[in-house]
């Protein structure tokens, strides 16, 4: 048998469910291993169409979804009209989304590592490879940041593609500069802030209610997917005036350390999962 392998064939951006953290947004590279026979090419598979093909797969089944622990105990899920609706139990209180099933991935496992999506991944691209192909090999992991990072989940709804799900989202570093020196606390304050965070704009909460003696927050919109709801605690959110765009978002964190920083010039590289972001620079005088 031979095999072939692909580094960082793709990279997940997705949100999961947790009893302790809650709603998580999460970034998890992917790498690949394929064995099997050699095809008429001399090929176990052919390399374009690893780079097309899995990864497009790996993207379709959980890139930019929620993904549900189906075993664990604190789920329940129901089915209303199009829609699927997710309720879980955290310790903090209860999270409830409804969306578009497309949104959504149910995963037969107690919680959501990855070690138990792995197996779940490898046998779903399994079946749609050619049978030459015996064996696929996943490794999921996150990237070795080093520095400051934060976990937030969001949703886009003026997006056109899959970023307007209401409950994704990105484990991303955060590198703040104060008159262009680097200030790695005031990096670790701010992540500190936005720990497993579900960031909102204000126009899109239609309620707050108490629910087992804990405040909740509900928000929800129409985008060309579907309609999308989600209620979760409000001690888990964080609101906004605008869009949860990593530019706009890079702009408020800069604000809001330049509040901070009187006379001094913040710049601030926010990023959106892996090897991606925005950069914004403010000061008050």
């Amino acid at each position: 048998m031979q095999a072939l392998f692909v580094n960082q064939l793709s990279t997940l951006d997705f949100s999961y469910l947790c009893p302790k953290r809650g709603l998580v947004g999460e970034t998890w590279l992917v790498d690949v291993m394929l064995g099997g026979e050699l095809d008429e090419q001399g090929m176990v598979f052919d390399f374009g169409h690893v780079k097309k093909q899995v990864k497009a797969m790996l993207d379709s089944l959980s890139d930019h979804r929620l993904l549900v622990p189906l075993n664990a105990e604190e789920t329940s899920i129901t089915h209303n009209k199009e829609q699927l609706v997710v309720r879980f139990q955290t310790c903090h209180g209860i999270i409830t989304c409804s969306a578009p099933a497309q949104a959504v991935l149910l995963v037969d496992s107690e919680a959501i590592t990855p070690e138990l999506l792995t197996p779940f991944l490898e046998e779903a691209i399994h079946r749609e490879l050619p049978g030459n192909v015996t064996t696929v090999e996943l490794r999921l992991y996150p990237e070795d940041i080093g520095g400051a990072y934060y976990h937030y989940s969001h949703g886009l709804k003026k997006h056109d593609g899959d970023c307007q799900r209401i409950a994704h989202g990105h484990r991303s570093q955060i590198k703040v500069f104060v008159d262009e020196q680097r200030d790695q606390a005031l990096e670790a304050w701010w992540a500190s802030q936005w720990r497993d965070i579900y960031i909102a704009t204000k126009e899109d909460l239609q309620a707050s209610f108490q629910e087992s003696n804990v405040e909740h927050y509900r928000f929800c919109y129409t985008a060309n997917q579907g309609y999308f709801e989600i209620s979760l605690p409000s001690s888990n959110c964080y609101l906004i005036d605008t869009d949860s765009t990593v530019e706009l978002l890079a702009t408020h964190i800069a604000l809001c350390l330049a509040e901070r920083k009187p006379g001094k010039t913040i710049r601030v590289v926010a990023f959106e999962g892996l090897n991606k972001g925005a950069i914004a620079t403010h000061s008050l005088k």
